[in-house]
């Protein structure tokens, strides 16, 4: 509604609350000339002022128009895909409808002279920038969250491997649920034997699926991005995991049990076989030493020569 046309039905009010601020005396003062420019502000909207100045070309307005329908559009996808999270799976099509509104408004220029240029009206002319500040905000959101790791290089759609991934986690709550069924929610850990048997080849792929991504995703995958999963695949693997070991108590059976404990006995025993052949060697036979014959001293030789001689 027009500006002047809103003031209409606040000018009793105002006139209340300046009445006792300037007395009783006062208030027919008040009332009257506030009178008085309720009648003016009905002549001058009678005459045709408008209520909307011209602020804004048509091009600009639908611009704007576009870009606060596609911002509604994201806010209510990521606010109802919050929990659990499936922002990056559900939303990324709103997110790049509004990243092309948004580059419209960048690039766009009025009808008439640079005055209008919908840009500088739009993203510039006043100190809050609501529209940049908007597309800022969901800009560092959508990167928050990662979503460009479970994205083709295009942003078209999932990749191969998300959708892989995804694949295995609903065929494991599918599982889940199926061996479930029958039984009350107040079971023991002992009662959920059929769960972590039925369920635990498809848990297992899952949980190496996850696994093989965060090592490509280190190395550079799809998406061109070496930083974490994204949240999708990150929430619904730690959903698959807490309901794996807390709620149904299960473990995964290592595969390599043979060669950890041959490793782990080879470990423990080589302190012995070290102080074994230490002292071994220490406990040589005492070699017999033959002591040569000493010679005479020189007085028995003397004695000798005086015999012979």
């Amino acid at each position: 509604m027009a500006p002047l046309r809103c003031l209409l039905p606040l000018l009793p009010a105002l006139a209340l609350a300046l009445g006792p601020a300037a007395g009783e005396a006062r208030r027919p003062l008040a009332l009257e000339a506030l009178g008085e420019a309720a009648e003016l502000a009905e002549e001058l909207w009678g005459a045709g002022l408008p209520g909307d100045l011209p602020e804004l070309e048509p091009e600009c307005r639908h611009l704007l128009a576009a870009f606060a329908e596609g911002s509604a559009a994201l806010t209510d996808c990521l606010g109802r895909r919050a929990r659990p999270g499936r922002l990056c799976q559900a939303c990324h099509r709103h997110y790049r409808r509004l990243l092309a509104q948004y580059g419209n408004i960048a690039r766009a220029v009025g009808n008439s002279s640079e005055s209008h240029n919908c840009a500088k009206s739009i993203l510039t002319s006043d100190r809050l920038q609501i529209v940049v500040t908007l597309s800022e905000f969901f800009n560092e959101t959508w990167e928050a969250a990662n979503c460009a790791n479970c994205l083709k290089n295009s942003s078209e759609g999932l990749s191969n491997s998300t959708v892989e991934f995804l694949d295995l986690f609903n065929k494991s709550l599918t599982c889940f649920e199926h061996n479930l069924q029958g039984q009350t929610i107040y079971l023991s850990p002992n009662n959920y034997t059929e769960v972590c048997k039925n369920c635990n080849e498809t848990y297992k792929m899952l949980n190496d699926l996850y696994n093989n991504l965060q090592r490509m995703n280190r190395q550079g995958g799809e998406s061109g991005h070496s930083t974490h999963l994204c949240i999708d695949v990150e929430d619904a693997m730690n959903i698959t995991r807490k309901l794996w070991s807390r709620t149904f108590n299960c473990s995964v059976p290592c595969s390599d049990t043979v060669p950890v404990i041959a490793v782990s006995s080879f470990i423990l025993f080589l302190p012995i076989v070290f102080y074994l052949s230490s002292f071994l060697h220490s406990k040589q036979k005492k070699r017999i030493l033959i002591l040569p014959k000493r010679i005479q001293s020189n007085a028995s030789l003397v004695n000798i020569q005086e015999k012979y001689s």
